[in-house]
């Protein structure tokens, strides 16, 4: 059986006669469609037409997040780029297009590297040789595979290999920039070198609680950097706010029309970099799962809680908040069923906020963790007082509730979570300041 191939050429020179040769000529691939631009290669891989795509290298709108849905519809690309090209071919390496082809390549070479990109695509091994450097056919008709190199670290700054803590929460607002806030800003305290990320799609206010300037979406200008294949380290660092020598900062989005900067591949290249950059990223997400919007469209459909999935499948771990209300757990339980529905994998800590009496009845941490507990089926990991007194203050003056009162209830419960998240001791990160 002949392998279905989508060729997106946007008009190139090598299509119509590798096309024709392909077709006329006893190949062990056939063309099943020929596509005006990334669009229709999209729509067209969603429907399963293909099992591989021939892409030229310079394709207009061809980026990380367009190979993410080829790969996502079980699509192998394959990129076609000139020869000598070794800006276009570290760029597509850089997007996760593993296997390229010279635009002068004879049609049977094409077709061999076409059918060896499907089967190292579904053989793991064979899938991690295929990233050194490998030359198929005669080295005169065809062009080597080199590895992908590895962006340079700020010069100030040491390698690390870093952690991903995503802060999640159903609908409601639990309080879940205020956790993520106030827990990048512990660890930084600590001694962690913490990144803060704004990823809620429905309009992050990260910025606008620590009285940042909310024009600077710098998450928004990471994913592009990412797309065109330059972000790394020092690129992701001059697009942080600098709080404090511990402490970075990425804005998210001001508007919550201005999702569709967040791509899901973009996301996560950028959280691949910032592990290098920070030991702890904290990541304030959006709060819903839903994927059916998918359904709604008979073409390439936009993905707005993409961002979300993105983040929680990078995430090493997640804090799970909810509202200490009976509402709030409510939808607390809920979340907790959606996102194993959702099939995350990440291990959890579940976080209640905006714990206080009177809203419960009897005493609120014993209610709480037994409502938990029968609903659930788990127990909470750290119950957040509730001080408002405290978050209004430091909201009105764009400050952290470390800043501020950093004798509030609520802020030394978050002080015991980054603890131990970290593994680092209150005293210690004391002891450093």
């Amino acid at each position: 059986m002949r392998l279905p191939v989508l060729i997106a050429a946007g008009g190139a020179a090598w299509e119509a006669g590798l096309v024709a040769a392909l077709e006329r000529g006893s190949s062990s691939v056939a063309v099943a469609r020929r596509c005006v631009d990334v669009v229709e290669l999209l729509a067209v891989a969603a429907t399963g037409q293909g099992r591989a795509a021939l892409v030229a290298g310079r394709l207009r709108r061809f980026d990380a997040d367009a190979v993410d849905r080829l790969l996502a519809a079980e699509v192998v690309p394959v990129g076609v780029v000139a020869r000598g090209d070794a800006a276009t071919e570290e760029r597509l390496h850089a997007m996760g297009v593993e296997f390229l082809v010279p635009d002068d390549a004879d049609p049977g070479v094409v077709a061999s590297v076409l059918v060896e990109a499907v089967a190292a695509r579904t053989r793991p091994e064979a899938a991690a040789a295929s990233r050194s450097a490998r030359i198929f056919g005669d080295p005169a008709t065809s062009m080597a595979i080199p590895p992908g190199a590895g962006a340079p670290l700020p010069a100030d700054e040491p390698a690390r290999e870093g952690r991903v803590v995503a802060v999640w929460g159903p609908t409601g607002a639990p309080g879940r920039t205020t956790v993520a806030i106030t827990l990048a800003d512990e660890l930084a305290r600590l001694g962690v070198a913490s990144l803060l990320v704004d990823a809620d799609v429905y309009g992050g206010t990260v910025a606008a609680e620590l009285g940042l300037l909310d024009e600077s979406a710098g998450l928004a200008a990471a994913c592009r950097l990412a797309a065109a294949s330059r972000v790394d380290a020092a690129a992701l660092a001059a697009l942080c706010w600098q709080l404090s020598p511990g402490l970075r900062v990425l804005t998210g989005v001001p508007l919550a029309s201005r999702w569709t900067e967040l791509r899901p591949a973009g996301v996560t290249t950028v959280l691949d970099v910032a592990r290098r950059l920070a030991d702890v990223t904290v990541v304030d997400c959006g709060f819903c799962l839903e994927t059916d919007e998918e359904l709604s469209f008979d073409s390439v459909a936009p993905r707005r809680n993409g961002a979300t999935l993105a983040v929680l499948d990078a995430a090493d771990e997640i804090l799970v908040v909810g509202s200490a209300d009976p509402i709030g757990m409510q939808r607390l339980v809920r979340g907790i069923a959606d996102l194993r529905d959702a099939e995350i994998a990440a291990p959890q800590r579940i976080v209640l906020n905006k714990v206080r009496r009177g809203v419960v009845p009897g005493d609120p941490t014993r209610e709480l963790t037994e409502a938990l507990r029968r609903f659930a089926g788990c127990e909470p990991d750290a119950l957040l007082l509730y001080d408002r007194e405290a978050l209004d203050a430091a909201l009105a003056n764009g400050r952290s509730l470390g800043e501020h009162k950093p004798g509030s209830p609520l802020r030394k419960a978050v002080v015991a979570l980054a603890a131990q998240l970290s593994g680092r001791s209150v005293a210690a990160g004391r002891r450093r300041r």
